[in-house]
């Protein structure tokens, strides 16, 4: 892939150009940013705005109730807007159903006490919020087994049941609670057409330009489905086989910036080649994404907080330019993190 669809895509990721100026137009931009690790979708929150903290993702989270987490598109974590929780929760998991029940087998954890177990949640979390340990120990008293991955996938199913969302934050930890209980009383259901219709143009807005078939992985979708969603958006030609909305604004030059872990650009298209390419490896290990700069559209460096500092590992010698760059950015990521001023480390080439 060129380097035109790449730029147009940081673009639209708000990585470069205006940034956001809130969380919460960030995460409606993105629509949906992976969320199981929860410093990796607030520095994806950082990477696409100006002027905010991890603090003002956590009052986003506990204090105005604007953002949620839940399972979403492909059974996954995600953070997003309270708003759009409604109609992608309804679009994008009816057809988690199945699995989830594979996955609950696997687990040991019967049909039985699968109901057994969705009930003891929503009569918990119907109470107060609740953690994910004291969600066990409800789950443990109530004889359902807990073992391994048992825990995530009965909560897995209670959401798909019951609308289930992470929400508020209690001593760093997400708290589990009813949607309708923490943000109200559920609008109407869209129609079908224009649920997909919604989904085509809001992933345009944040991904575009892209194909059909990067939409149908991202939502895990059916391919007829979302060619329905495009069809009724007004698209234009973008060059090798994507679309993209019309009147998008010229690409803004190639962001130098410390990425996290999960990070939006990695997850909305059917390849990372464009991004990642022979560093994949590096980056994503086992299903597990490690944190990372990126520079002229490519990767170029992982990254960690240890002892207190932003350590960079670059894959090969940065020039001047973008390692003063990365230097730099290393100091607004602790900042953005709350932790206290340290002077970044810049490690040998590996």
């Amino acid at each position: 892939m060129t380097a035109g669809p790449v730029a147009a895509r940081c673009t639209a990721q708000l990585l470069s150009g205006a940034p956001a100026t809130s969380a919460e137009a960030a995460v409606r931009r993105v629509l949906a940013v992976q969320g199981q690790d929860a410093r990796g979708f607030r520095l994806a929150v950082r990477a696409r705005t100006s002027g905010v903290t991890a603090a003002d993702v956590d009052e986003a989270l506990t204090g105005s109730r604007s953002l949620v987490v839940s399972w979403l598109n492909r059974g996954t974590l995600h953070l997003v807007a309270a708003e759009d929780f409604w109609w992608l929760h309804d679009l994008t998991t009816p057809q988690l159903a199945t699995e989830s029940l594979r996955r609950l087998a696997q687990e040991g954890v019967s049909p039985e006490q699968t109901e057994r177990g969705i009930a003891a949640v929503v009569t918990a979390v119907a109470g107060a919020p609740r953690t994910r340990d004291e969600l066990r120990a409800v789950l443990e008293a109530a004889g359902v087994p807990t073992a391994g991955q048992a825990v995530v996938h009965v909560l897995l199913a209670a959401t798909l049941r019951h609308r289930l969302i992470r929400g508020p934050v209690r001593d760093g930890e997400h708290c589990m609670v009813l949607a309708e209980d923490w943000l109200g009383p559920a609008p109407a259901p869209l129609p079908r057409d224009e649920a997909l219709a919604l989904l085509a143009q809001r992933y345009l807005e944040g991904h575009g330009p892209s194909s059909d078939r990067d939409l149908a992985m991202w939502a895990k979708l059916p391919l007829r489905d979302v060619r329905t969603g495009l069809a009724a958006v007004e698209t234009v030609e973008a060059g090798e086989g994507l679309v993209d909305l019309p009147g998008r604004e010229p690409p803004a030059p190639l962001p130098t910036r410390l990425l996290g872990n999960f990070d939006p650009i990695l997850h909305g298209w059917v390849s990372r080649d464009p991004v990642l390419g022979p560093h994949e490896p590096d980056v994503v290990t086992g299903g597990v994404f490690r944190s990372w700069a990126f520079s002229g559209g490519r990767a170029v460096a992982l990254w960690r907080i240890a002892g207190g500092r932003v350590r960079i590992a670059p894959f090969a010698p940065l020039s001047k330019r973008a390692e003063a760059a990365l230097l730099t950015d290393a100091a607004e990521v602790l900042a953005f993190l709350g932790l206290p001023a340290r002077e970044p480390v810049l490690e040998p080439t590996s």
